[in-house]
């Protein structure tokens, strides 16, 4: 990319999130990411180059070690001429979401990241001429807490992500409970992973897009998006699924082209070599808590049927959810365990401010960083160095517990022979596919005393309400069994 002819009309919107906002060139396969700021929160220069680094080296010496090359996409830092960034500002500005807009793009610095488009296929440089379909995941935590040092006995039995859904409901940050649990997609088993994508694909809420040709077709902004629609879901990917048209319109129609999007999903997510070094975590069986989520629409439908929900088939070793999960049980010891940990770290900041920098709590995320975060051990031997490693593990769980899935999906051509790509194939056609992951910005370590507050609430409200209830009917139950009267008559 020449940052010296820059013209702000070859670049559209792509998205924004709370702290980045991402632009996309018309033609060529990149995009780039600028940080956002509060209107009354400037930072430096020098400061933003070296945040946007930061992002770039611990997604080459981490995340990239752990997950594998071919999934991570670092990029690297561009300064841009600064009237290019301006006038890119007022070109976008109305295209960006009014909930968005507390805070704006910045560009006094020049720097930006600049990334692949993962939206696109990630083997040509240039926007090919054939569709392109994408379905970004974002699956969440996929286990359930197994440390000891969890006090809410609920965390032993539910999901985090499925406790957290009732207090999201009551707080009208969606309108309806999604069906959805991270349980049922990690668990390797086809059954339970159909159930989940199409659990998602229902109630995509901020866990599921799809994009066509690099156009958002299918999402949810917040609890004031429309329900989603499945027809015009079916309308958009039935040439994809059923090129030859030979499938009618209407309910069926509908029915067999999303069965077809989510078995193509499923074995893609279940396929990969790519070796990363997420085996050196070595994490044993017995850092493990239950393999099935109670709240599970999936289980408890089991169970009312007197069925055993299958555990898990095993998610292959070489496959991106496997190593994804594996990063995330870096969560050793849940954040109740974690908190006093960061306590007394903090206390040593407090104590010797100018360590934080030879503690490495914003950096350099190198290759030392990264060996850091190999050492499993849970006996705490009271020193800095121990709460320290857990603090940085937790922060790299946490990444990996909210980072997203990137599928890219293009027909094969005719004479697929020369295509390199690996191939997918569903009932009435091929695809060539890549898969990549995105949102793997390290959690900022003044956001654990939030992630424990948070934490607490949660639990608190599952608890008290959709707890006492179903405890409340078993109770009833109960009592009207202890009410009734056996009579015995001669025969």
């Amino acid at each position: 990319m020449d940052e010296g002819k820059m013209d702000e009309n070859e670049w559209g919107y792509h998205g924004e999130g709370n702290k980045s906002l991402v632009v996309a060139h018309a033609q060529r396969c990149v995009v780039l990411r600028f940080l956002k700021f509060p209107p009354n929160r400037k930072k430096t220069s020098e400061e933003i180059f070296q945040h946007l680094q930061n992002i770039v080296d611990f997604g080459k010496n981490v995340m990239k070690e752990f997950l594998g090359e071919n999934y991570v996409h670092c990029g690297e830092v561009v300064q841009l001429p600064l009237e290019f960034v301006k006038q890119l500002c007022l070109k976008i500005q109305c295209e960006r979401p009014e909930s968005r807009c507390d805070k704006d793009l910045d560009t006094l610095s020049g720097y930006a990241l600049c990334l692949p488009n993962l939206a696109r296929l990630q083997t040509y440089r240039f926007t090919e001429h054939r569709p392109i379909l994408c379905v970004e995941i974002k699956p969440k935590c996929g286990f359930i807490p197994f440390s000891s040092d969890v006090t809410h006995e609920m965390k032993h039995k539910v999901c985090r992500y499925c406790m957290h859904q009732h207090l999201k409901v009551a707080t009208g940050k969606w309108k309806q409970i999604s069906k959805y649990c991270p349980l049922d997609l990690y668990s390797g088993n086809k059954q339970r992973m159909y159930f989940a994508l199409k659990s998602l694909l229902q109630e995509a809420q901020n866990n599921l897009k799809i994009f066509k040709n690099g156009e958002l077709i299918y999402g949810c902004k917040d609890a004031r998006s429309p329900v989603a629609d499945w027809s015009e879901l079916a309308r958009h990917l039935k040439p994809f699924f059923f090129p030859s048209n030979g499938l009618a319109s209407g309910p069926h129609c509908t029915r067999a082209v999303i069965r077809e999007l989510v078995r193509v999903i499923t074995r893609v997510l279940l396929s990969g070599s790519d070796k990363g070094r997420a085996g050196a975590l070595r994490l044993g069986p017995g850092l493990r808590g239950p393999l099935v989520c109670e709240a599970s629409p999936f289980s408890r439908s089991l169970r009312c049927q007197g069925k055993n929900t299958p555990e898990r088939s095993g998610l292959p070793k070489g496959c991106l959810l496997y190593k994804t999960l594996q990063v995330q049980m870096l969560d050793l010891l849940d954040i109740e365990g974690l908190y006093p940990l960061y306590r007394r770290v903090e206390r040593y900041l407090e104590e010797f401010p100018e360590e934080r920098k030879t503690l490495q709590i914003d950096g350099p995320y190198d290759e030392a960083f990264y060996q850091r975060l190999l050492d499993l051990s849970t006996e705490d031997d009271g020193t800095v160095a121990f709460a320290l490693t857990k603090v940085q593990q937790y922060r790299v769980a946490m990444t990996a517990k909210d980072c997203s899935i990137m599928i890219a999906l293009s027909p094969c051509l005719q004479d697929a022979s020369s295509d390199q790509r690996p191939i997918v194939p569903s009932s009435r056609s091929r695809f060539a596919f890549s898969v990549s992951v995105l949102d793997l910005d390290l959690k900022p370590y003044e956001s654990i005393p939030h992630q424990y507050k948070l934490d607490g609430k949660i639990v608190n409200y599952y608890s008290k309400t959709v707890h006492a209830k179903d405890a409340a009917v078993m109770s009833t139950r109960f009592k009207d069994s202890e009410d009734c009267t056996l009579v015995l008559h001669k025969v």
